[in-house]
């Protein structure tokens, strides 16, 4: 089982970027996949990219192209770039892990989440 703890979140203005950071504890780092998403209220949560053990991402459509996710394996952070930031980004943002190693399984622990409010 791991920890996952959220931080970076606040309120930017339309175009502005924030830098979201997940610190991982517990179980070894290496052995995860992992997962920002995101959730507005009234809305369904929505997977926004993904890291596996080789690094290798995938993202929503949503935000190709705006968000950068990465990781520190030896610092056991996971990051979230995002720029070009929209009213609609706006939303908690999670982030969660996958006991599988190349994201082919459900998610299995979550975060609690960071707030980002992006106003226009």
């Amino acid at each position: 089982q791991i920890r996952l703890m959220e931080s970076g979140g606040g309120q930017v203005e339309s175009g502005g970027s924030l830098r979201l950071s997940c610190a991982a504890s517990g179980n070894p780092y290496g052995t995860y996949c992992f997962a920002w998403l995101r959730q507005a209220p009234g809305e369904a949560r929505e997977r926004l990219a993904t890291i596996d053990r080789d690094s290798k991402t995938t993202y929503a459509d949503s935000v190709k192209g705006r968000f950068t996710i990465s990781q520190d394996i030896p610092g056991k952070m996971i990051y979230l770039q995002m720029d070009n930031l929209k009213p609609e980004d706006t939303a908690m943002y999670l982030c969660a892990a996958d006991q599988d190693p190349w994201c082919r399984s459900s998610l299995d622990y979550y975060g609690q989440g960071t707030q980002v409010t992006v106003s226009s």
